[in-house]
């Protein structure tokens, strides 16, 4: 019962990393790197738990949880892609307006409640048969609909990224874009286009936290989990495969670091057990010896001539 419960909360907790540490490593391969990643995390959040409570549906949640993730990564690719301009500093100040913006929209539509709101959680949704295996049914066919999309999209960007002409766009905009730009390839539209989509599945992700997994929303309700998704796609060298590889271990430091804090285990400081998967992200990034960085990464791309 210990391991299957481990096992089921590392699923679920790798779900959100999955989803948007593959959405990074898609942005990233174009040349751009998507430092907003935490901020868009958490509008993701916030606009999938005030779709959720003001309609209640989790439909609507979840819609407008990528629409909120279409909008941050506008901003973001038309500042960076279109205007040039810096992309860290960029991402940056989009992580420090968000959750000043969250926090003042979300007390524009419900104030200052006394008690925190809620909506229901996601539904798990058990597949037959498969779900009742011993130790791993639980954990892998009895889970809600975004873990079990987050695992269809690791296969799917596998094999868009490295079986389609389309994937090799998306490579070649990171690596070589002049030679996408001689191919008669618009690199902006590639990159833009992107972070659009990068940033709707980050909104997406965001929308785990306040509708898959508490069922309210809190300024800090992202606790820094959309770094190690951009740390993710660093360790596990820009490649879905990586991104899966990845985000189970982070999500097993997680589970752990939430299993040792309800155990009533005292002899460990409960400031510890909460840093294990950040501190995992510090270690993991220091043994990590080789990169294969895109190219271009971080550079604006500017055709010649203009």
């Amino acid at each position: 019962m210990f391991i299957e419960n481990i096992l089921t909360n590392t699923v679920m907790m790798s779900t959100p990393l999955m989803i948007g540490a593959l959405a990074e490593v898609l942005v990233e391969r174009t040349g751009v790197m998507n430092i907003a990643i935490e901020g868009t995390f958490l509008m993701g959040a916030w606009a999938g738990f005030v779709g959720a409570y003001i309609t209640g549906s989790l439909t609507v949640g979840l819609l407008s949880a990528v629409l909120a993730g279409v909008l941050t990564g506008a901003l973001y690719g038309y500042i960076t892609v279109y205007l040039k301009q810096h992309q860290i500093v960029t991402g940056t100040a989009i992580n420090i307006l968000a959750p000043g913006l969250a926090l003042y929209l979300y007390r524009v539509f419900f104030g200052i409640p006394l008690l925190p709101l809620q909506v229901e959680l996601l539904p798990t949704i058990p597949i037959p048969f498969l779900s009742d295996l011993p130790v791993v049914g639980r954990a892998f066919f009895n889970q809600n609909i975004l873990t079990y999309a987050a695992f269809a999209l690791i296969a799917a960007g596998f094999w868009v990224l490295f079986k389609t002409r389309t994937g090799l766009v998306i490579r070649s905009a990171g690596a070589n874009p002049e030679a996408v730009d001689a191919a008669g390839i618009n690199v902006e539209r590639v990159r833009f286009g992107t972070v659009i989509f990068a940033c709707a599945m980050d909104g997406l992700a965001g929308a785990f936290y306040s509708i898959g997994f508490l069922g309210l929303f809190t300024e800090n309700i992202i606790g820094g989990r959309g770094w190690i998704a951009f740390a993710i796609c660093f360790l596990g060298n820009w490649n879905p495969i990586g991104v899966l590889v990845g985000s189970l271990v982070f999500g097993l430091a997680d589970a752990l670091s939430v299993v040792i804090r309800t155990s009533g285990v005292t002899m460990v400081p409960n400031e510890f057990v909460i840093a294990i998967p950040y501190i995992l992200t510090i270690v993991a990034t220091i043994a990590r010896r080789r990169f294969n960085v895109p190219a271009y990464l971080g550079i604006p791309y500017v055709k010649e001539g203009r």
